[in-house]
């Protein structure tokens, strides 16, 4: 058996979805499942719709996680993100979708999403989610995270 045949995007031309499309997401076997790390995506083209106005909204999203048996496959992810670029939609609700998302898909130990939106009538919005298993340290360390996610916030001078 060839090793992540079971990914389908990779080597192949790429088709774009037109809306929210969480089903082209891609998983393949943590081989370091003996570890605890982090894996931090850096997206920094996430575009969206108002879901008011259709006017477009564009972000950074930052998503970090520590896997358990299974990862997202970052074309796929690319993909998925890309599939908010016609969906209407909160700020809020595609930061806290995009994370539903990922821990349906992968079950991780512990995970956080951070949208860094581009103002909008002269006032952005960065909304911050995360998740940590429950009944484990990591249900801890996502509240201590929460809790203590934005105490120095870092100084914006260019948005």
């Amino acid at each position: 058996m060839r090793e992540n045949e079971d990914l389908s995007l990779l080597g192949r031309k790429t088709e774009y979805k037109n809306d929210y499309c969480p089903e082209v997401l891609e998983t393949f076997e943590n081989k370091h499942q003996e570890n605890d790390y982090f894996v931090k995506f850096n997206c920094p083209e996430f575009t969206s719709l108002c879901p008011i106005t259709g006017q477009p909204d564009f972000a950074t999203i930052y998503i970090s996680y520590v896997p358990d048996v299974r990862m997202v496959e970052s074309k796929s992810l690319k993909l998925y993100l890309f599939s908010y670029r016609n969906h209407g939609d909160f700020h809020e609700d595609c930061v806290n979708k995009i994370m539903k998302d990922l821990i349906k898909l992968m079950d991780p130990k512990y995970i956080e999403v951070w949208g860094k939106f581009m103002p909008r009538g002269g006032i952005s919005i960065d909304p911050y989610a995360n998740y940590g298993r429950k009944g484990t340290r990591w249900e801890e360390v996502a509240r201590h995270r929460l809790e203590n996610h934005d105490l120095y916030p870092e100084k914006v001078d260019n948005r």
